[in-house]
């Protein structure tokens, strides 16, 4: 008996496709083929190249039916692409359980009463500080001088034993000077990298509207691709990683503003106010009782693992379709405006946001619910962080400013207009 001609291997069938005269299967997994007994096949010829013969072997066919033939894998129709999406799971729909719930709800807890110990009210600080470290992306902050920003960004740092770096923004700094440079060694004959102190868990930049535009890029450089580069050798930045800048709103000489560009780059940007009555009193008390010279460490502090721990869990924070729309609804009317607010305001918007606010929206959003103590995001979540996400990212034209309409105030008309799911 003559052994069958060896057949050449048939392409493998992609997620979405089905081979003929297979049994069907849900979309992306193979189905099961039903056993029946090798049957002997006459020797067949192999086709030449250019032959035009036709192959009888398993090829892979469309759901509708139509056969892509040999070359490159097809693009899958729109159908059979919708529907292999919406049987893979998302992200957020893996299970957060009531013991990741819990232990979440504990490390907020922690770092929540480390603030307080150090920082007097600025609720919205702490919030928008504990929104990015959860979410993985960096915070702006824009206040006048002595508003606790840098008392906040080491109270973190000490609370969950972060490597913490402070660089304080000059015109004269260089971008070696935050990423670090190579220095001879003499006595050895070899170059040797000095690692800068952008390396570290959490960065306070201090007024980093006054560095020059190079060293800008260069530092937002590193927050974006999370590495640098020295001497042709990259260097990866340690995780947790929490970029924390200020600027002065009040001081603009020797400053350079940060392009919208960017601005971009931040994950949120929140401008904080001065403390009412109150706080400030309580700030006088605690300077007299010596509250704020007490070196009060956490017996059992926290660690970086909790907050790897805590990040991990917030992609799990489910997100329903209709909050989805609703953060996408707002996004879209900064960039047309006159859908939903009057005309008279609509033309002073000049660019709206681009599809990374709605990025940051849905990472933002997750974390805010989680610090909340929630699995699931809810439109209130959308319409706080509204604010924060926006802000720095509509941009408006020069009428505007004459006007003194702010941004925040085209970002309160368009939430106000757009109906709650």
């Amino acid at each position: 008996m003559t052994d069958p001609a060896p057949q050449s291997t048939p392409p493998q069938p992609q997620p979405g496709w089905q081979a003929p005269g297979q049994p069907s299967g849900p979309i992306g997994q193979p189905a099961q083929q039903p056993s029946a007994p090798p049957q002997p096949a006459p020797p067949a010829p192999q086709p030449q190249p250019g032959s035009g013969a036709h192959v009888q072997q398993q090829v892979p066919v469309r759901h509708d039916g139509t056969e892509p033939g040999f070359g490159p894998t097809p693009t899958p129709t729109a159908a059979s692409e919708a529907a292999a999406v919406a049987a893979a799971p998302r992200v957020s729909e893996v299970q957060l359980t009531d013991a990741d719930l819990q232990r979440s709800a504990r490390i907020v807890q922690r770092m929540s009463a480390a603030f307080a110990r150090k920082v007097v009210g600025q609720q919205a600080l702490r919030t928008s500080i504990m929104t990015a470290l959860v979410a993985g992306g960096h915070i702006l902050l824009e206040s006048v001088p002595g508003l606790a920003k840098s008392t906040a960004a080491g109270t973190l740092a000490t609370a969950v034993q972060a490597e913490f770096r402070r660089i304080q923004c000059t015109p004269d700094l260089l971008p070696s000077d935050i990423l670090g440079t190579q220095i001879y060694d003499a006595p050895n004959s070899r170059f040797v990298t000095q690692l800068g102190p952008v390396h570290a868990n959490i960065v306070l930049l201090d007024e980093i509207n006054r560095s020059s535009a190079k060293t800008q890029s260069a530092m937002l450089e590193a927050m974006q691709e999370r590495q640098t580069s020295i001497g042709g050798t990259i260097y990866p930045l340690p995780e947790p990683f929490l970029v924390i800048a200020t600027q002065n709103p009040i001081e603009q000489e020797g400053t350079y503003l940060l392009p919208e560009a960017q601005l971009d780059r931040f994950l949120i940007k929140e401008v904080l106010d001065y403390p009412n009555p109150s706080d400030e009193f309580e700030i006088l008390r605690r300077i007299d009782t010596g509250v704020f010279d007490r070196d009060d460490h956490d017996p059992d502090p926290l660690t970086l693992d909790d907050v790897r721990f805590i990040q991990e869990a917030s992609t799990k924070v489910f997100v329903a379709d209709q909050v989805r729309q609703y953060l996408i609804a707002i996004v879209q009317a900064t960039r047309d405006p006159a859908t939903v607010i009057n005309a008279e305001w609509a033309r002073l918007v000049d660019y709206g946001a681009s599809p990374r606010a709605s990025i940051a929206f849905l990472q933002a959003a997750r974390a805010l619910a989680l610090l909340q103590g929630r699995g699931y995001v809810i439109p209130e979540d959308i319409k706080q962080l509204s604010r924060r996400v926006l802000g720095h990212r509509v941009v408006l034209t020069f009428e505007a400013d004459a006007l003194e309409v702010t941004s925040w105030q085209i970002i309160d008309a368009i939430v106000a207009a757009i109906p709650t799911p």
